[in-house]
């Protein structure tokens, strides 16, 4: 488990509560916990807006639960989820010292309007902040009440924390056109702010290149199940007033800034065209590029890990960009004056010289601009938006596509592409010590167990020592590299 200094640290990065972050943390190493369990890794698909914060979007909204389609409803009872939630929450305390008291769960099993079972299950814990009084806690969302158009894919989950596994955490999910077109239907059925938000961003985002047409199918099944009309922007007129109410009680904890409500609802017709028509998407050009400048999209984690200068205003940055929120910028020119510019940011680059540089455009006259990320003394969000004159590079997703389902592949999570199992094949377990380069070991120097890190990473955080009792960690000694 890592320590309190660095949910702090990452605190005051994001500019987010630290009890906001340390969720975030926790919320890493149980999903790893949930897919290590035999009998849980092939039957429950993660889903909802934590799996797109953890599972597709690096930099992204934070959420508070975790939410679960199953694909047996045998599992949903409530003996069998304490039993195998008893087991997770032991590998979960053996890996990391993460503490799940077991006689705090509590998994309620029901049967929805519809006759069919759904669970909701708490569980609390005792994270790196190391609070008194009671514990804070993580709702599961768990039904089989959903029906799976497409297969589900696994997916690396977005852990930028110093005691990230060498191989990284790796969850089944939706796939990214399921997703799109799942909270879609949620937006139309019980009109929560969150799931606007999640549509426009699913709309906006250029990585993903989902086809309008599979989107669209996916929708209109998901309505069919449920027994509802496919929304369309004319039947979501109405909800405008409960959302406008609801906007900043429902969503101003889980964002450094809120945007305004009219920056993304204007989207919505946009959005509905483009499913409804099936026409590609009218992408904005890239902003020029010099020939001695490449562009540079790189995990805010590692980086930050690493301890590259300015690298810890990257997510405030990438954030504004993927929300089209102007920044404050505090800036140190070449001749070692500071001030403040307000920027629309569009792309972080690398210049031949190896430095990194912020690509933005100054808010008052639009003039292109790039500062060096070294000499960024400060970035702070404002609510003022943007409509971006480039496409906006600074890419908030986990790196590594999704192919279009469209081409009959999936992806892996781990850097393969596999052809789409027919049904009823059962899927192959991926290879989750899939590394390259040199691999680091680091020795602690209270209890002398060795780490293999795939970064230089001193860090160790708690662990089990090899006389099994608990060390509270220290800084490794590097003892060996490896190629």
């Amino acid at each position: 488990m890592i320590d309190r200094g660095e949910i702090l640290a990452v605190t005051t990065d994001l500019s987010l509560t630290a009890d906001v972050v340390e969720k975030d943390y926790v919320l890493g190493w149980l999903l790893a916990a949930i897919y290590a369990h035999p009998q849980l890794a092939e039957t429950w698909v993660f889903k909802g807006g934590t799996c797109l914060k953890k599972c597709y979007f690096e930099t992204y909204r934070f959420s508070e639960d975790l939410d679960f389609t199953l694909t047996t409803e045998t599992q949903l009872d409530a003996d069998f989820l304490v039993g195998v939630f008893r087991e997770v929450v032991a590998w979960l305390y053996e890996k990391t010292g993460i503490e799940i008291p077991p006689d705090q769960m509590r998994f309620e099993v029901y049967r929805n309007k519809r006759q069919t079972l759904n669970c909701e299950g708490r569980v609390y814990y005792k994270g790196p902040l190391g609070r008194g009084g009671s514990l804070p806690r993580i709702k599961l969302d768990i039904t089989a009440d959903e029906i799976l158009v497409l297969p589900p894919i696994e997916r690396r989950v977005s852990h930028p924390y110093s005691d990230l596994p060498e191989s990284g955490i790796t969850a089944r999910c939706y796939a990214y056109e399921e997703v799109m077109a799942e909270k879609t239907r949620a937006l139309s059925e019980r009109t929560r702010p969150r799931d606007l938000y999640d549509v426009v961003n699913l709309f906006r985002q250029g990585e993903f290149h989902p086809a309008a047409a599979t989107v669209l199918d996916v929708l209109r099944k998901k309505c069919d199940f449920k027994g509802i009309p496919v929304p369309t922007v004319t039947s979501l007129d109405p909800a405008a007033t409960e959302l406008i109410a609801d906007w900043d009680v429902m969503l101003r904890h889980q964002l450094p800034v809120l945007p305004p409500f009219d920056s993304f609802w204007a989207v919505l017709p946009d959005f509905f065209m483009w499913l409804q028509s099936g026409a590609a998407r009218t992408a904005l050009a890239s902003a020029p590029l010099p020939a001695d400048e490449h562009l540079f999209r790189p995990a805010v984690g590692l980086l930050r890990r690493e301890g590259v200068r300015g690298s810890s205003f990257i997510e405030t940055i990438r954030f504004a960009g993927a929300n089209r929120l102007c920044v404050d910028l505090t800036y140190r020119s070449q001749d070692g004056r500071a001030g403040v510019r307000r920027i629309e940011p569009y792309s972080l680059r690398r210049s031949r010289a190896g430095d990194i540089l912020l690509f933005a455009l100054r808010s008052s006259d639009g003039q292109s601009r790039s500062y060096r990320l070294d000499r960024i003394l400060g970035a702070v969000m404002t609510n003022q938006s943007f409509v971006p004159r480039f496409e906006i590079e600074l890419t908030p997703a986990d790196p590594g596509p999704i192919p279009s389902l469209d081409r009959g592949v999936t992806f892996t999570g781990i850097g393969q592409i596999q052809p789409r199992r027919a049904p009823g094949d059962r899927a192959p377990k991926p290879s989750r010590g899939y590394t390259t380069g040199p691999t680091y070991i680091y020795q602690c120097g209270v209890c002398q167990k060795k780490f293999r890190h795939a970064k230089q990473n001193p860090h160790l955080g708690s662990h089990k020592a090899p006389g099994g009792w608990i060390c509270s960690g220290s800084t490794g000694i590097l003892v060996e590299t490896k190629y």
